[in-house]
């Protein structure tokens, strides 16, 4: 496979939670292979620095403030790209409570962030995409939360597992378009989502650090590569699949 099928020049990319983190960090390498870039998010100046920064880059970008749950905002986003090539569905947000703790509106909070914005993103990429006859690739994040029944994960973890699922059945629907529909699911990685809780959070990612052989935590630019090799054509013959960029932290003992 040359490296040229990294080369996403002439392409347009739709990113959702482009503000910060994965999202951003997914934004700006797209836009370094040369993709334009409709960056989204909730949190404008975060946006804003986002679309800055490719910019600076020699890159194009196009920022669109939106509540990713807000399907109507959704779709006028994805709606004023002319052309959409890669859809990377990224948006998300932590809950953690004890399953007997939860509360309706805990786990209502998550799934119309974590699952059903990635739904409406995914939804309304692969619309377009027929309608425009793209062969087009489509990217969800998924978490390593889907691998294990960690204690408080519950909300986070079933919106997960969710998107995984609407991940696999979409492949299966669009495939006969040339659109590709795949996952990605990042073991622990250093980002504002998570860096939270002060000491605890130290002793959390030492902890994971120790579960992977590589002796780290992820980076958002590790998780970036993996949505640019989805992106690409390098992953031409992939799709309905689970990319796990997590140290081996899930492989089995």
């Amino acid at each position: 496979m040359p490296l040229t099928a990294y080369d996403l020049t002439g392409r347009t990319a739709f990113v959702t939670g482009a503000a910060s983190g994965i999202g951003r960090a997914s934004a700006l390498l797209l836009a370094r292979a040369g993709a334009t870039v409709h960056c989204a998010d909730r949190d404008a100046q975060g946006l804003d620095r986002t679309a800055v920064l490719i910019k600076d880059e020699g890159g194009t970008a196009h920022t669109h403030p939106l509540d990713v749950s807000d399907r109507a905002q959704v779709q006028q986003a994805v709606a004023s790209c002319e052309r959409l090539d890669v859809m990377a569905a990224i948006a998300g947000i932590m809950h953690s409570s004890p399953v007997l703790e939860t509360r309706d509106e805990d786990l209502d909070r998550v799934l119309n962030v974590n699952f059903k914005g990635v739904w409406y993103a995914c939804q309304e990429a692969a619309r377009l995409m027929i309608a425009k006859g793209i062969r087009g690739s489509v990217i969800t994040m998924a978490s390593g939360a889907i691998d294990t029944g960690g204690p408080g994960l519950f909300c986070y973890g079933a919106a997960k597992a969710a998107v995984v699922q609407l991940t696999k059945t979409l492949a299966t629907e669009v495939g006969s378009h040339g659109i590709r529909v795949n996952a990605v699911a990042p073991g622990w990685t250093r980002t504002a989502m998570t860096d939270r809780h002060g000491e605890a959070q130290a002793h959390t990612e030492a902890f994971m650090a120790r579960l992977s052989p590589l002796g780290r935590v992820g980076e958002p630019e590790d998780i970036a590569h993996a949505v640019l090799h989805l992106a690409s054509d390098a992953s031409a013959f992939t799709t309905g699949q689970i990319l796990r960029p997590n140290g081996g932290v899930s492989m089995p003992w």
